[in-house]
């Protein structure tokens, strides 16, 4: 049996991330703030999210990323 870890470098922690069904197929997504900052650092992963054109949203802990570059229309 083999364990199944994350992988702890940042480019190796965004390949992850978007190596997931979602991410591939235009979704949104979450992870928490302090593992971002933990894997990443915040300036990388908003540096690759810009230039992905992704919008990132940041409430109660948690990144919103929305796996597209689609308006946001807010209607609440």
């Amino acid at each position: 049996m083999t364990r199944n870890t994350l992988p702890f470098t940042p480019h190796g922690w965004i390949a992850h991330l978007f190596n997931s069904q979602a991410a591939r197929d235009g979704a949104v997504i979450r992870r928490q703030v302090r593992d971002v900052e933990r894997y990443v650092g915040r300036d990388v992963f908003l540096t690759e999210m810009q230039r992905r054109g992704f919008p990132v949203l940041e409430n109660a802990g948690q990144f919103i990323i929305i796996c597209n570059s689609e308006p946001i229309r807010r209607v609440v």
